[in-house]
């Protein structure tokens, strides 16, 4: 979930080679979720839901954010995406 400016959980961990299924709901405003190094970016409306899946074919502990710039808020959005080896 995101909101107030937070993920809840700030923290995912998985498995190396896990096809990782994420659902996404904002419960006040528009935010994003990102992380650089799997190229992901997607959007979530305002009280919205957004569903994607990825396969986490690498370890190690990637930064995920809000990328969106209309507050200021968003560049303390953040948490971490931790994939352990298999």
């Amino acid at each position: 979930a995101a909101r107030n400016y937070r993920f809840a959980p700030d923290r995912i961990e998985v498995t190396q080679g896990d096809l990782v299924r994420l659902v996404i709901r904002s419960e006040d405003n528009a935010y994003s979720f990102a992380i650089d190094e799997y190229r992901i970016v997607r959007r979530v409306p305002p009280g919205g839901t957004t569903t994607f899946e990825f396969r986490a074919d690498r370890p190690g502990t990637f930064r995920f954010y809000s990328n969106l710039t209309n507050d200021s808020a968003h560049a303390e959005m953040e948490g971490q995406l931790v994939v352990r080896p298999q």
